[in-house]
C-alpha cells in the first residue's frame, strides 16, 4: 500500500471551534446502512445504467460509461480479504499484501509499475492508491482513456493485482522496513488509548485483534511462504470485482474484461470466507482510559443494535426515516453549541453505522477542564428530551424539506456526476450488498415516500436505538485527572438523575421577520467588457465594484464565488491583531440582519448555499457556493454579512470561554508543541506567527473586533467579485445591481501594509523534545527572494516534484527509512516576492541524521547534474493530465481568476503554461536547484521523543 485509508476504528476527538454557519448535509453526506437480504420484498434493481456480469470462475464486474472527466476512466479492483482473514502468523500481512501489489508483478517487475503510471501523468499517492481495511481490500487507478497503450496497460496491471504479484524474497524484506514506518507514524495517544478500549468496544470479537496495520513481531519476521499463503487463499476470483467507470466503450470494456480475467483460478480446497461479526453481549460495559499526551476529557456512550438493512424499497423508507432522525437530533445539538454558554466544547448524537454486523447510537461530549458532569448531562438531557418527548412537526417540516432539497441537487447534477461517485456506489454494492438502483430511482423513492413519514415513525427511532442495554460508557481523559475522573456508578447515577428531572419539551422558535433589517437600494451596472478567448464577461458598478462572471457548463447545478478586496488585518497593530485575526470568524458565528445564529439556520434550511466572509492578513471578503435556484438567498446572505453584521455579548462570551478550555491541555499534545514551535521559528517570532495561547484570546475585544469588521466591509470600492459555474448572464445582472452595487463605496484606496514578517535568514538547527515513542518528525526549509513570474514558479514545481520523486525512491524504496515523505513549494508576489521549499517526513530517530544526509545528497546531486531526465517527464505528464481535468471544474477558474486579480497578473496567463511547461529541462531545474536550494538559508526542526 502506497498511501493507506486503513478504516481502523478510532474515537479521535479533534477540537475545532467552528465560527461560521455550515450548511446542512448533502445526500452524498448521508450515511447508508448495510444490506441483510430479505426474502419477503422484491429486491431494489441495480442501476440500469451500469453493465454488471459474472464470470464462469466467479470474478464479477462492473462498467459504466461516464464522461465526468472527460478522456478518464477510474478502475477499481476490490477483494472482500481483509485483516480479520489472518490467522494468528499472518496479523497485518493483509496490508503488507497491498504494499507488495506495487512491488512487482508478472508484467511490472519491482518499481517499475509505479515508474510507467507516473511517465503516464498518474500521481503516486494523489491518485494511484489503495486501502486496506478489515474486511477488504481495495486498489484504486484512474487513468487517461484516450491512449489505448495506457489503457490496455492499465487493464493488465488489474489482472497482475488480482493474482499475479511476485512477492519477491529481497522486496518483501526492503517493504518490511517501510510498513513499520508507517505503523511509527500512527503511534502517540490516539494509538495507545485505542489499544486499552477495543477489546472491550468490540465486545472481545475477532475484530479487536485484527487492526489491519499488524503487529511488529509478524512485520519484523515473518516468512515469504507465510504471506505467499495468505495469497494464494484469499486473492481469489470468486472474492474480487473488478469496477470500470469513465469515458470507455462498455461493450469493448466487457470482452477485453472476459478475455482478460476468465482464466483467473480459485484455489483448491478454498477456505471459506468467514462472515465474522460483534456479537451483542446483552450488558453494559464501562472503561475509563487515560494517556499522558491526551488534550481533552471525552465521555462517550454507544447503544449497539444489530445493522439496519437497505435492500428493498421498504428498507429505504426504513432509512429516510433514520435520516430525518439524525438531521433534526444533529440540529439539536448544533443548537446547543449556539448558546451562550455551551456546557462542553464538543458534543452530538447520531444512529450511524459501526461495524461488524451492528449499527449503534452514539453520543459524546468533550467536556470543558473541571466540568465533566455538567457536559455529559447536558448531552445526555437532549438525548433524553429526544426520547421522552420526540420531535416537533415543524422540525420534521425543516428536516423533509432538506432531505428533498439535497435529493434534488443530486438529480440536476446526475448527468455531471464525476466517475469516482459511481465507483464508490458500486464499491459498497459489491462489497456490503448496499442497493444502488441510481439516483433517479432514488429520487422517485424520495418523492413518493418523504411526504407520508409522519413524526410518529421518526420518534420511534429513539425508542428502538436508545437503550438501556449493549451499551458501553467510555472515558477517554489526561493522565493527570486520572484520579478524579467518576466510576461506573457515578457516571449511571448521572444518567438516572438526568432521565428523573422535569424537562420540557423543546420549544422550536422560527423568527417571521424578514432577513435583512434594511432593503438594499440598488446601484447600476455602468459599463461591461466581454473577453471571448477567457468566456468571461466583467461588470463595472456605479459604487466601484468590479464584476467577473465566467459561465460553464461543467456542472448543472454549482455556482462558485469569491470577493476580495485589499487591507486586511494587516492595517491593524499587534494589540488589535487578535481582534482583527477573530473578527469575521466570531461576527459570522452571531448571524446577520435580524437573525440570530439559531435563527438563521433554520430560515436557511432547504437551500443550497454556503456563504462566510472573511479578514485575512492582506485581503478581506467573502467567499461561497450556491445552487442557481438558490443564488438570490446566497446574494442575500452576503450583503447581510458585509452590512448588517450582528454583535452578540453573550456569544462572544460563549466562544472566549470555549476557546480559553480547549487550550487547557494544549501542551500535552507533541505535535502541536512542535507546530507551533515550528511556525514562530518560520515567522521569525512575530506575535502573529506564535501558537495560540490563553493571553492572545483575553487580548480579543468585543467592541474592537465589531468596530474592525465594519471598517473592513465600510468600503467595497476596491473589491472585485468573481462567480464561476452555471450562470445565467442576464439573470444575474438584477441581483448584482440590487445586493452588490449597492454595498457601501468610500473610494478609500486602501492597500495592505508589508509587515516584514518572513522566514529568518542563515542556519537554523532546532530540536523539539516531546512525546514518548520512539519517533522523530523532521522538516527542512529553504527560504529566500524568489524572481516572481509564471515560468519561474513553474521551474520551481519541476524542481520539488524531481526531488519528492527522488526522496520516495531513495528514503523510502532503497533505504525503507520512511513511509512517506514529501516535499513542497510556497512562492509569494506581495508584499514582497518570496519562496519556501519543504522537505518532511517521518522516522525512527536513530535514522533522522542518515536520512537528513541522503535528502541533502538528493539536493547536491539536483545541483550538480540536474535530475534524470525520465523525472522531468514523470513530472510533465502529471501535470499535463491534471490540467487537463481541473481546467473543466469551476474551482480551478475561481482560483485561477481571483488569485491573477489579487496578484495584478493578466488573465491571459494560462495561454504559456503548456510553453512555460515544455522550457523544463535537466539544466533549468539544476539552475533552479542552485539557485533556491542553496543552503544559505537553511532551517532543520525535529521533533524527537522526550530524553529519560
Amino acid at each position: 500500500m502506497k498511501n493507506i485509508k486503513s478504516t481502523i476504528l478510532l474515537a479521535s476527538v479533534g477540537i475545532a471551534l467552528s465560527w461560521s454557519f455550515t450548511a446542512a448535509p448533502t445526500w452524498a453526506q448521508v450515511a447508508k446502512p448495510k444490506v441483510v437480504k430479505t426474502t419477503t420484498e422484491k429486491n431494489l434493481p441495480l442501476d440500469p445504467a451500469v453493465r454488471t456480469g459474472k464470470l464462469p470462475n466467479g470474478f464479477t464486474y462492473y462498467i459504466r460509461h461516464n464522461e465526468e472527466p472527460k478522456k478518464r476512466v477510474t478502475f477499481y479492483l476490490a477483494n472482500k480479504v481483509g485483516s480479520v482473514l489472518e490467522d494468528d502468523t499472518q496479523r497485518g500481512l493483509a496490508h503488507f499484501m497491498e504494499h507488495m501489489s506495487f512491488n512487482g508483478t508478472k508484467n511490472f517487475p519491482k518499481n517499475e509499475l509505479v515508474s510507467y503510471l507516473q511517465k503516464s501523468g498518474v500521481r503516486f499517492g494523489a491518485d494511484l492508491n489503495a486501502y486496506t481495511s478489515f474486511d477488504e481490500t481495495v486498489y484504486q487507478l484512474p487513468l487517461p482513456s484516450d491512449n489505448p497503450d495506457i489503457l490496455k496497460n492499465g487493464i493488465q496491471i488489474m489482472r497482475d493485482w488480482a493474482q499475479d504479484a511476485t512477492l519477491d524474497v529481497t522486496e518483501i524484506n526492503k517493504e518490511r522496513g517501510v510498513v513499520l514506518e508507517e505503523k511509527r507514524l500512527g503511534k502517540g495517544a490516539q494509538e495507545r488509548m485505542q489499544r486499552q478500549y477495543l477489546p472491550t468496544i468490540l465486545n472481545h470479537s475477532r475484530y479487536s485483534l485484527r487492526l489491519p496495520i499488524g503487529t511488529d513481531e509478524v512485520l519484523n519476521n515473518f516468512k515469504p511462504e507465510t504471506i505467499k499463503k495468505f495469497y494464494h487463499d484469499w486473492y481469489r476470483p470468486d472474492l474480487q470485482a473488478l469496477i470500470v467507470v469513465g469515458d470507455i466503450d462498455v461493450d469493448q470494456m466487457e470482452k477485453t474484461i472476459k478475455a482478460k480475467f476468465s482464466d483467473l483460478k480459485n484455489p483448491a480446497g478454498e477456505k471459506p470466507r468467514t462472515k465474522y461479526t460483534v456479537p451483542l453481549l446483552g450488558q453494559n460495559q464501562f472503561l475509563a482510559v487515560t494517556d499522558k499526551e491526551m488534550t481533552v476529557t471525552v465521555a462517550q456512550v454507544m447503544m449497539k443494535q444489530p445493522a439496519a438493512k437497505l435492500h428493498t424499497a421498504a428498507d429505504y423508507r426504513d432509512n429516510i426515516v433514520r435520516g430525518l432522525f439524525n438531521r433534526m437530533t444533529g440540529a439539536r445539538y448544533a443548537e446547543i453549541m449556539r448558546q451562550a454558554n455551551p456546557p462542553y466544547l464538543q458534543g452530538g448524537a447520531e444512529v450511524g453505522d459501526f461495524l461488524g454486523g451492528l449499527d449503534n447510537y452514539s453520543l459524546y461530549a468533550v467536556a470543558k477542564p473541571g466540568e465533566l458532569e455538567n457536559g455529559f448531562k447536558a448531552a445526555w438531557r437532549e438525548t433524553e428530551r429526544i426520547k421522552r418527548f420526540g420531535f416537533t412537526q415543524t422540525e420534521l417540516d425543516r428536516a423533509k424539506q432538506a432531505y428533498l432539497s439535497d435529493m434534488e441537487a443530486s438529480l440536476k447534477e446526475k448527468n455531471k456526476t464525476n466517475s469516482d461517485s459511481y465507483v464508490n456506489e458500486y464499491l459498497q454494492y459489491f462489497l456490503k450488498g448496499t442497493a444502488a438502483p441510481g439516483i433517479s430511482y432514488e429520487y422517485d423513492l424520495v418523492k413518493n415516500d418523504l411526504p407520508g413519514v409522519t413524526l410518529d415513525e421518526v420518534n420511534a427511532v429513539s425508542k428502538s436505538s436508545i437503550k438501556n442495554t449493549n451499551r458501553d460508557l467510555m472515558l477517554l481523559a489526561p493522565e493527570k485527572d486520572k484520579a478524579t475522573l467518576p466510576t461506573e456508578a457515578v457516571m449511571n447515577s448521572w444518567i438516572k438523575a438526568v432521565e428523573g428531572e422535569d424537562l420540557k419539551p423543546y420549544n422550536d422558535e422560527v423568527s417571521k421577520q424578514p432577513l435583512l433589517a434594511n432593503a438594499p437600494v440598488a446601484g447600476k451596472i455602468t459599463a461591461e467588457t466581454k473577453d471571448a478567448a477567457l468566456g468571461t464577461t466583467t461588470l463595472t458598478l456605479s459604487n466601484g465594484v468590479k464584476v467577473v462572471l465566467k459561465p460553464t457548463d461543467f456542472k448543472d447545478n454549482e455556482i462558485l464565488f469569491s470577493a476580495s478586496s485589499p487591507g486586511g488585518t494587516s492595517l491593524y497593530s499587534d494589540a488589535d491583531y487578535q481582534s482583527a485575526a477573530n473578527a469575521s470568524g466570531m461576527i459570522e458565528s452571531f448571524g446577520l440582519g435580524n437573525y440570530n445564529p439559531t435563527q438563521l439556520e433554520k430560515y436557511l434550511s432547504g437551500k443550497q448555499l454556503s456563504v462566510s466572509p472573511y479578514i485575512s492578513e492582506r485581503t478581506q471578503g467573502v467567499s461561497g457556493n450556491s445552487t442557481p435556484k438558490d443564488l438570490e438567498s446566497a446574494f442575500e446572505l452576503i450583503y447581510g454579512y458585509l452590512t448588517e453584521p450582528r454583535k452578540d455579548a453573550d456569544l462572544f462570551q460563549g466562544i472566549i470561554t470555549r476557546s480559553k478550555a480547549s487550550l487547557a491541555n494544549r501542551g500535552n499534545d507533541p505535535n502541536a508543541v512542535f507546530q507551533d514551535t515550528l511556525s514562530a521559528t518560520l515567522g521569525n517570532y512575530n506575535v502573529r506567527r506564535t501558537g495560540p495561547s490563553i493571553a492572545k484570546i483575553d487580548q480579543i475585544n468585543l467592541d474592537r473586533e465589531y468596530t474592525i469588521y465594519k471598517e473592513r466591509f465600510a468600503d467595497a470600492s476596491g473589491m472585485t467579485f468573481t462567480f464561476v459555474g452555471n450562470i445565467d448572464i442576464e439573470k444575474i445582472k438584477p441581483l448584482i445591481e440590487k445586493y452588490i452595487a449597492s454595498l457601501p463605496s468610500k473610494n478609500l484606496g486602501e492597500k495592505a501594509k508589508d509587515l516584514g514578517i518572513h522566514i529568518p535568514e542563515g542556519k537554523i538547527a532546532k530540536n523539539v523534545y516531546k512525546g514518548s515513542e520512539p519517533k522523530a518528525t523532521v522538516d527542512m526549509v529553504w527560504s529566500g527572494p524568489f524572481e516572481y513570474s509564471a515560468a519561474e514558479r513553474i521551474q520551481l514545481d519541476a524542481l520539488k516534484e524531481c526531488l519528492e520523486i527522488r526522496l520516495i525512491e531513495r528514503l523510502r524504496e532503497d533505504e525503507s527509512g520512511v513511509y512517506s515523505p514529501g516535499a513542497y513549494a510556497n512562492n509569494s508576489k506581495f508584499p514582497t516576492q518570496r519562496y519556501s521549499m519543504f522537505v518532511y517526513f517521518g522516522c525512527d530517530p536513530k535514522n533522522a541524521d542518515k536520512l537528513v544526509a541522503s535528502t541533502l545528497d538528493e539536493i547536491n546531486k539536483l545541483k550538480t547534474n540536474g535530475p534524470a531526465q525520465v523525472n522531468i517527464d514523470k513530472w510533465r505528464a502529471e501535470s499535463i493530465r491534471t490540467r487537463e481535468t481541473s481546467v473543466r471544474t469551476n474551482g480551478f477558474w475561481l482560483g485561477y481568476i481571483s488569485g491573477q486579480i489579487n496578484d495584478k497578473e493578466d488573465l491571459h496567463q494560462i495561454d504559456s503554461y503548456t510553453k512555460d511547461l515544455n522550457s523544463v529541462t535537466i539544466e533549468s531545474v539544476k539552475a533552479t536547484a542552485q539557485k533556491y536550494l542553496s543552503g544559505k538559508n537553511f532551517i532543520r526542526m525535529q521533533l524527537l521523543p522526550e530524553t529519560k
